[in-house]
């Protein structure tokens, strides 16, 4: 799929895209970094568009490992199943809420880690807790997630643009939250990479 018809598709559902291209090569490489890949069994993938970060986690995983790819976007769906060829990979037509749902039906208690490019800004307060309480219950102790907000760091709340405070949100899910900045990416990006999942639920909301 190139650039073009990526666009337009984002144009056309920017709720379920959340990106004006696809993630460049090195935002990609910035994600996958921190997962422990090597030693792997289940892996989760959440908002794969394209699959640009798909064909790396394939890349790194090992041959008896699963990935699973949950895609709401039909058109993205579509392509995935028909371009990307690998035993290892499941694509799901689902959203991030039937996630530990999927996972689970599919004989799995817990995975190794969950790479994530959905556009929680755009996300209800509701839904991106239901996220990431799912996320913490799936992970175990050594266990990693990644997520990227792009540079702007903006959210649609209440139909109005505001500042969006993700760190603050992560931290009352995880113990260790790290970040960096990705420029050479459209637009630039902000990867977070997240660890010790707090199992038991939210945390309070960390001192300004």
């Amino acid at each position: 799929m190139d650039l073009t018809t990526f666009a337009i598709q984002a144009v056309a559902d920017f709720r379920t895209v959340g990106a004006v291209a696809p993630s460049s090569r090195y935002l990609a490489q910035a994600m996958l970094r921190p997962l422990p890949l090597q030693r792997a069994r289940i892996v989760v993938e959440v908002g794969p568009g394209t699959g640009a970060v798909t064909q790396a986690l394939l890349d790194r995983l090992p041959g008896d490992a699963a990935l699973l790819a949950f895609e709401i976007n039909s058109r993205f769906y579509e392509y995935l199943k028909s371009n990307v060829c690998d035993p290892r990979l499941d694509v799901i037509h689902a959203s991030a809420a039937m996630i530990r749902k999927e996972v689970r039906r599919r004989g799995y208690e817990r995975v190794d880690a969950v790479v994530s490019s959905l556009a929680l800004g755009l996300m209800p307060d509701s839904q991106r807790h239901a996220f990431l309480s799912e996320l913490a219950s799936l992970l175990g102790d050594t266990g990693v997630f990644t997520q990227y907000q792009y540079f702007h760091r903006l959210q649609m709340k209440d139909g109005q643009v505001r500042r969006f405070d993700l760190v603050r949100l992560l931290h009352r899910y995880f113990g260790s939250i790290q970040q960096r900045i990705i420029w050479r990416n459209l637009p630039p990006a902000f990867v977070f990479a997240c660890r010790k999942p707090f199992p038991s639920g939210i945390q309070p909301l960390p001192l300004s």
